[in-house]
C-alpha cells in the first residue's frame, strides 16, 4: 500500500519553486509527501461585488466537493481576497477533522500594508497558513502558545511572530492516521 499524500492545488500563477519549497516544509511537518497540481476554475461565481472579495465557505465548499472523495488531504492555494460572512478577510481556512482546506497569498503581500516587498518574508507567510490550514485537517484546533504554528492569526504581525512549526502540544494531539 502506498503512503497517503497532500495535494496542493495551485489556482493560480504560483512559481514551481515557491510551491516546492512549501511542499518541503510541509513534509518536514507532517512526515507526508506533498502532490502539487495545477487547476483553474471561474472565480466569478465566488466574488461578491459588494465586498469586492472571494467568498471562502464557497471556494472551501468546491474544494470539499471536487477533491475530499480522491485526496487524503488537499489544501486549494488562491491570489484573491477573501473572506467569510463574519469577518473582514481571512488568509485561508479548513473543515476540522476534514480533508480540504484553502489558502490565500492576497492579503499576506508587504505591499498591501504600504511596506516594502519581500519575497522571502511572502513565502514564510504562505507557509504558516498552508501549515496552520493542514492543522486542522488533522483535527488540531486554535493553540495559545505564541510561537505555535496553530495560534489565530487575525493580523500579518502575529504571523510573523509565530513559526511555521507544530508546538509540543500541537504535536501530541496531532491525529495523523
Amino acid at each position: 500500500m502506498t503512503k497517503q499524500s497532500i495535494t496542493l492545488v495551485s489556482y493560480g500563477n504560483f512559481e514551481k519553486d515557491f510551491l516546492r519549497k512549501i511542499a518541503e516544509d510541509i513534509t518536514r511537518e507532517f512526515n507526508f509527501p506533498v502532490n502539487i497540481e495545477e487547476n483553474h476554475l471561474d472565480l466569478n461565481e465566488f466574488y461578491n461585488p459588494t465586498r469586492r472579495q472571494y467568498n471562502g465557505n464557497k471556494l472551501l465548499n468546491e474544494m470539499e466537493s471536487g477533491y475530499s472523495s480522491v485526496s487524503f488531504k488537499t489544501i486549494g492555494l488562491f491570489r484573491v481576497d477573501i473572506f467569510i460572512p463574519i469577518l473582514t478577510y481571512i488568509y485561508g481556512q479548513a473543515i476540522l477533522n476534514g480533508s480540504t482546506g484553502i489558502a490565500s497569498i492576497y492579503r499576506l503581500k508587504n505591499e498591501l500594508y504600504g511596506m516594502k516587498q519581500d519575497e522571502n518574508l511572502l513565502l514564510e507567510r504562505f507557509k504558516k497558513v498552508v501549515i496552520h490550514e493542514l492543522g486542522h485537517t488533522f483535527g488540531l484546533i486554535h493553540c495559545h502558545i505564541p510561537t505555535c504554528v496553530m495560534r489565530a492569526s487575525t493580523y500579518v504581525e502575529i504571523l510573523d511572530q509565530k513559526s511555521k512549526n507544530l508546538c509540543p502540544l500541537c504535536r501530541k494531539e496531532l491525529k495523523i492516521y
